[in-house]
């Protein structure tokens, strides 16, 4: 297939270019480097991927490490130079990984959160109906649960309560895709990502910023007094699931009863998806096993819980392990020594 992934230069669609084209897959990769983190680790990225950022990107550049990667500098809110790629390109599938991301930041910039999420998945959705794509596949997140406590967060649950703009425009995707199935027979599947972490993360991710500040001697922040629970995935994890799901595309449920309406599923081809570990680590343990990776004990500064922030996050993975036959397995040490490594080696540290 040829897959249009959006966000080729972040994190978790880097990877997910890489193995695309290892499988033999063409992808064209679309991004708008903004710098919401480090833009360095962002062409690092490319590099690693053979394109060559000195040249002029919008017109598209073609990998020099992979014949079947195309990359074109493009942001999602400009519909015009998104519809040209969608013209010029006619991708089987399509991946929309990109967006304005971080819980924290959408309280101070709420603006690039509409732009992005709202405005360029709307882009996504009409380059999409309009070009004959097969499949879209696009990220959501756990943060989508917001005030829900019942444990594991299951994708029948009702989502209505979202604690942060972020989680709330990630929702409304979930929302639009449907519209989208329903009105124009396009088949979504939507992937709530919980707590990805790995080698080339975002430096804005605890993960990143602790293991900088502990090798530089310096205080990590620890929010909720570290009693907070996360659901760890691997970004191995992540982007094997998303592997899965692109190749089966979105069904109707032939079962689905609107007296009952299942929360997951539609009589439209229109489905949802946790990708999660299905095992939450306290975050006092997460640092733990980061500090034994490292070998230095973390200088820490405990805080409380922040504002838009979810105590806890803990994934059903049922629906996924039912219709892919698929589970995250990582275990949190070998995924933080993983990083580490990775950190290590890529900064001299």
């Amino acid at each position: 297939m040829k897959i249009l992934i959006t966000g080729t230069a972040g994190f978790i669609g880097f990877h997910l270019e890489e193995k695309l084209l290892l499988k033999g897959h063409s992808v064209v990769g679309v991004d708008q480097i903004n710098d919401y983190y480090d833009i360095n680790l962002k062409y690092d990225r490319l590099v690693y991927s053979g394109i060559d950022v000195t040249k002029e990107m919008q017109g598209g550049v073609t990998s020099s490490k992979y014949n079947d990667y195309k990359f074109y500098k493009c942001s999602l809110e400009d519909k015009k130079s998104l519809n040209t790629i969608f013209e010029k390109e006619n991708p089987n599938a399509v991946c929309n990984l990109a967006a304005q991301a971080g819980v924290r930041y959408s309280i101070e910039n709420p603006n690039a959160y509409v732009d992005t999420n709202l405005v360029g998945f709307a882009n996504i959705l009409e380059g999409c109906r309009n070009h004959n794509v097969e499949h879209l596949v696009y990220a959501s997140s756990s943060s989508v649960y917001g005030s829900n406590t019942s444990m594991p967060f299951s994708i029948h649950d009702n989502v209505n309560h979202p604690l942060s703009l972020y989680a709330a425009t990630k929702k409304a995707n979930e929302l639009m895709a449907h519209t989208y199935s329903n009105l124009y027979g396009l088949p979504t599947t939507g992937l709530r990502f919980f707590t990805v972490y790995g080698p080339w993360g975002r430096p804005d991710m605890a993960l990143f910023k602790f293991t900088k500040s502990i090798l530089a001697g310096e205080p990590i922040d620890v929010f909720n007094y570290g009693h907070h629970k996360r659901d760890f995935t691997y970004i191995d994890d992540i982007v094997t699931g998303v592997y899965k799901v692109i190749n089966k595309i979105a069904a109707p449920n032939n079962d689905w009863d609107s007296d009952k309406p299942d929360s997951g599923s539609s009589s439209s081809p229109w489905r949802l998806y946790n990708i999660g570990n299905n095992s939450p680590v306290e975050l006092m343990d997460y640092i733990k096993a980061l500090e034994n990776s490292i070998g230095i004990e973390a200088i820490k500064n405990l805080l409380p819980l922040q504002d838009g922030d979810v105590p806890d996050t803990y994934a059903n993975v049922d629906d996924l392990i039912r219709d892919f036959d698929y589970k995250p397995s990582m275990d949190i040490n070998e995924g933080i020594n993983n990083f580490v490594t990775w950190y290590r080696d890529f900064y001299g540290v």
